[in-house]
């Protein structure tokens, strides 16, 4: 039976809190002639056309979406298209946007290419520089292929009625933690935030270091300072604020930014929290030097590899962002997002590209459960009996979800999510107040209205 992971509650989370209002206005300004590969009947045969095909990618070819391009590129190339090329070129993630606006501009943006879902995106969407992926793949007929709940997901956050970009993810959000040293500090997993509180305390009373954040890569520290806002203040507070309806210096805001700054001053990070990336802060929960870590579901494939795991296949367990008040963010919302998206250059968007794309998509999903044992934001056939603990556990996770909402950059410009990120470890530093943090985005904010 064929698994179509989340359908409907995405669309709730688009209404409540990630839509940006204009969409339907974008699709009207462009009319759109019709080009040669339109004209084409996918229906039938590959005609095994002469095809090179450049991505640029954040993700090195041996670690999450690199071995996937690379290995569904290579599967089409054996048993597809033996006359389909590609090129697979890396760049780091802090250098993305500033790539990707150089080649824009050039009008030399590669074929396929990751970039951030948002802002960024809409930028390039409104430059007309991306193509409209509704288009294509109904014109491949593989609109089935896609998960449901992730278009919604990315159309919402584009502010677009159509789809410009393709998942590469379609992630839960959460805290992962030891079961071993839970147990060991008589702690259980928290609902409440009350709960959650008392869990650190305990935790750090038994001579546990309570939590883990990658304070180096400094996103993954601005998500707690979300978790708490969007508990205290509504799964829309980062549309509200996005909109100009309520500021970043809001209450709110500076209690959540507290908050964080609160448990640095505690202790609870350990030391060295700015200098502690995401893999290790992950590898620290798996082997017991610490309790507690916030990411995504992206997290299973650390935790599947037996190498990186010795917690085992059941040692970690997950608990949803604790709820502060249930008429204010419910317990069965959930943050949720699609991490890095994979856009296509309409300029050189052809029938070669369009026939390996209705591969791609029709494949996607099976592969990245098989390769990795992940959603990505496809549809899949794969079992639930075949799935490793951990991904039923996600998927588990899921299926609870009635709403949700989106992480702190989302509705930040380039701009404003770099002064978020930078300035997130002198907060934890105590070097900055959380008002001033709060205050330094404010200031981006009014600067680009």
């Amino acid at each position: 039976m064929k698994k179509r992971v989340i359908a409907t509650f995405l669309s709730v989370m688009m209404a409540a809190s990630v839509l940006v209002g204009c969409g339907s206005d974008r699709k009207e300004e462009k009319t759109e002639e019709k080009t040669a590969w339109q004209d084409v009947d996918y229906s039938g045969e590959d005609p095994q056309l002469e095809k090179k095909v450049k991505f640029l990618s954040i993700w090195a070819e041996d670690n999450d979406n690199g071995i996937l391009i690379n290995k569904i590129c290579q599967d089409y190339k054996d048993n597809v298209n033996p006359n389909f090329e590609w090129e697979y070129e890396m760049v780091s993630a802090d250098n993305l946007t500033q790539k990707i606006a150089t080649l824009s501009a050039s009008n030399d943006l590669p074929d396929m290419f990751a970039y951030e879902a948002g802002a960024p995106l809409t930028t390039l969407i409104e430059a007309d520089k991306v193509a409209n992926v509704s288009e294509i793949v109904e014109t491949l007929g593989v609109s089935d292929s896609l998960n449901a709940g992730a278009v919604e997901l990315m159309k919402g956050l584009s502010g677009t009625d159509d789809l410009y970009d393709l998942p590469l993810g379609l992630n839960v959000e959460g805290f992962w933690y030891n079961k071993e040293l839970f147990e060991k500090a008589g702690c259980e997993a928290p609902t409440t935030w009350d709960e959650f509180e008392a869990v650190l305390e305990k935790l750090d009373a038994a001579g546990i270091q309570p939590l883990a954040t990658g304070g180096s890569d400094k996103w993954l520290a601005t998500r707690l300072i979300n978790a708490y806002a969007v508990r205290t203040m509504g799964n829309d507070a980062l549309t509200k604020v996005a909109e100009g309806e309520i500021d970043y210096t809001d209450k709110g805001f500076v209690e959540a930014a507290q908050k964080l700054a609160d448990w640095s001053e505690k202790g609870y990070f350990g030391e060295g929290v700015t200098t502690v990336d995401a893999n290790t802060a992950g590898s620290m929960v798996m082997s017991g030097k610490a309790a507690i870590f916030y990411t995504g579901s992206w997290f299973t494939q650390n935790l599947t590899d037996p190498s990186q795991n010795p917690a085992g296949e059941d040692g970690i367990g997950f608990f949803n962002i604790p709820v502060v008040d249930e008429s204010v963010s419910s317990a069965t919302s959930y943050s949720m997002n699609c991490g890095n998206i994979l856009a296509l250059d309409k300029a050189k968007f052809d029938e070669g590209t369009a026939w390996f794309l209705k591969y791609f998509i029709e494949n996607m999903g099976n592969l990245a459960m098989e390769e990795l044992g992940t959603v990505k934001g496809y549809t899949y056939t794969t079992e639930a009996e075949d799935m490793d603990f951990y991904t039923k556990l996600v998927l588990d996770e899921i299926d609870k979800s009635t709403e949700g909402f989106a992480w702190w950059e989302a509705k930040m410009n380039a701009e404003l999510s770099k002064v978020a990120q930078e300035n997130v470890q002198p907060l934890l530093n105590g070097d900055m107040s959380a008002k001033e943090y709060m205050q330094s985005i404010q200031d981006v904010y009014e600067m680009n209205k």
